[in-house]
């Protein structure tokens, strides 16, 4: 029997090759559906998130505008405030500074208030003193040299001789002519006569030679007239420390009868005499009629000094003293000079020593 020829490629081949193409086309199909699908959903969910996005970047801009305008809100308030502040600042130091200078002020009128008290509670004390002193008889044997006068050495209220060596201090200047500008002037081109008959160069010369005459026994003095200048009464005797004795006294006493008011007043240079014993006073009377005109040397031009100049000598003269060497001040003062008397008394109490304006009757 004749063998059936087999086929490859029949017709049952052909159909199932085209269902198994099919199938897979159909796979595909059904693949690629679900893939579209689900890019759909994710294009859709990010269109959803771009949509937010825009609106929270639509809100920020808006947030952002609204930050811009409060932040310029707040730099104009920044500077306005700071303007304050330095315009509160500006105002509270000009506050400070009047309320410093209301204080310096009231403080020095405080000051001035309560030694213009002090003042008149020692003129007070002095005139009780002096009042006192005045009903009290002249013990004998306390005339000054002159012989003019019976005054007590109780006279002269706080003044004692207290030291040991005790320096006198005569001012010889041509302002001890007269208590007037005028009259000093007038006297200063008159004779040497007429100078030393000058009633308060009278006044002085007696001064001195009670307070020569009054020395204790057994204390040592030197007495030193100064102008421009400062010298030794007794001439040789720079420097030296002289006995209280009879024959020492007589000695001083005649040199002051020889003196001549002449010159102009150096302080300085008087004060500065202490510096020339090798022993230190221990107390100094201070004779004289008012603030220095003259430093320690010469002015090269000669000018008018005012009262302003002649505080500042002063000053200069009085810087430097050992306080606790008493300066006891005997002043004559001149007619319209205000500072000196006040200076002066500063100067006795600051060494506590004592200060006097004797009476014109006096010694």
């Amino acid at each position: 029997m004749k063998r059936r020829r087999v086929e490859v490629f029949s017709m049952s081949f052909l159909d199932v090759i085209c269902c198994g193409f099919g199938a897979v086309i159909l796979f595909y199909t059904i693949i690629s559906a679900q893939s579209g699908i689900e890019r759909t959903r994710r294009a859709e969910d990010l269109a959803a998130q771009v949509s937010k996005l825009e609106e929270e970047v639509v809100r920020g801009a808006k947030n952002l505008v609204l930050l811009r305008n409060a932040l310029q809100r707040t730099d104009s308030e920044t500077v306005s405030a700071a303007s304050r502040a330095t315009r509160l600042i500006e105002e509270l130091q000009q506050r400070r500074e009047e309320a410093s200078i209301y204080d310096a002020t009231t403080l020095a009128k405080r000051e001035r208030i309560e030694k213009l008290k002090a003042d008149v509670r020692a003129l007070e004390e002095s005139t009780r003193r002096l009042e006192a002193s005045a009903k009290v008889e002249t013990p004998r044997g306390e005339m000054t040299g002159s012989g003019r006068s019976t005054a007590s050495r109780r006279y002269l209220t706080g003044l004692s001789f207290r030291g040991r060596r005790i320096l006198v201090l005569l001012d010889r200047s041509s302002s001890m002519l007269d208590e007037d500008l005028v009259q000093i002037i007038r006297l200063r081109n008159s004779s040497d006569q007429a100078r030393r008959n000058a009633a308060k160069w009278q006044r002085s010369t007696d001064i001195a030679r009670w307070l020569v005459e009054q020395m204790p026994a057994g204390r040592q003095f030197q007495v030193y007239a100064f102008n421009e200048t400062a010298v030794p009464l007794i001439a040789g005797t720079e420097g030296q420390w002289l006995a209280v004795d009879a024959a020492r006294r007589r000695e001083a006493v005649a040199a002051i009868g020889t003196l001549l008011p002449q010159g102009g007043t150096s302080l300085i240079n008087a004060l500065r005499v202490r510096t020339a014993f090798r022993q230190q006073p221990d107390q100094i009377i201070l004779l004289t009629d008012g603030l220095p005109t003259q430093g320690a040397t010469p002015p090269a031009l000669r000018r008018y000094i005012d009262v302003g100049d002649r505080a500042r000598l002063f000053d200069e003269a009085v810087r430097g003293i050992d306080p606790k060497v008493p300066i006891d001040v005997v002043l004559l003062p001149m007619k319209g000079e205000v500072p000196g008397p006040h200076r002066f008394w500063a100067l006795a109490q600051r060494t506590k020593g004592s200060f006097v304006v004797p009476s014109r009757d006096w010694p």
